[in-house]
């Protein structure tokens, strides 16, 4: 069992950037919780913290122009090209979630915190309370190879 399955829901969450420029609709599968990533990568991408929520691909549908970077092999970060706002993490697979800012969705302020992963690397600053799944970064990588091999 997935720490994330009590937390599955089917519905509609609608949200947008800052500007407004996009807009994006989850009507479908996704998981009503947070989790949050430490890395260097997530840090330097958000400035603190990466914290999303998950959606199944086939519920996520996006009104707007986006732009994308790829920052490693296996994942590729989206933005609004005209304010900047972080949009989304995703992994090269095909089938794989979209991993949704938060922020975004004013629903998603009522999703608890579930996971921290790369928590070892969480600048002091910055500590994050309560309980939840703490996982450190040889945890998480020993789980993904693919994050180890390819630089997080």
């Amino acid at each position: 069992m997935s720490i994330a399955d009590p937390f599955r829901k089917t519905g509609r969450l609608d949200g947008a950037c800052l500007c407004g420029a996009v807009s994006i609709t989850v009507e479908g599968d996704y998981v009503a919780a947070v989790g949050v990533c430490h890395c260097g990568n997530c840090q330097k991408s958000n400035g603190l913290a990466w914290g999303a929520f998950q959606a199944s691909p086939e519920a996520v549908s996006v009104s707007g122009a986006v732009v994308s970077y790829a920052p490693t092999a296996f994942s590729v970060r989206t933005f609004c090209p005209i304010c900047g706002s972080n949009l989304w993490l995703r992994d090269n697979e095909e089938d794989a979630p979209y991993e949704l800012m938060p922020g975004l969705f004013p629903e998603a302020a009522a999703f608890p915190l579930i996971s921290e992963v790369y928590a070892d690397c969480a600048p002091a600053y910055a500590p994050l309370s309560g309980e939840h799944r703490r996982g450190t970064k040889a945890e998480y990588e020993a789980k993904n190879r693919h994050v180890a091999e390819g630089g997080a």
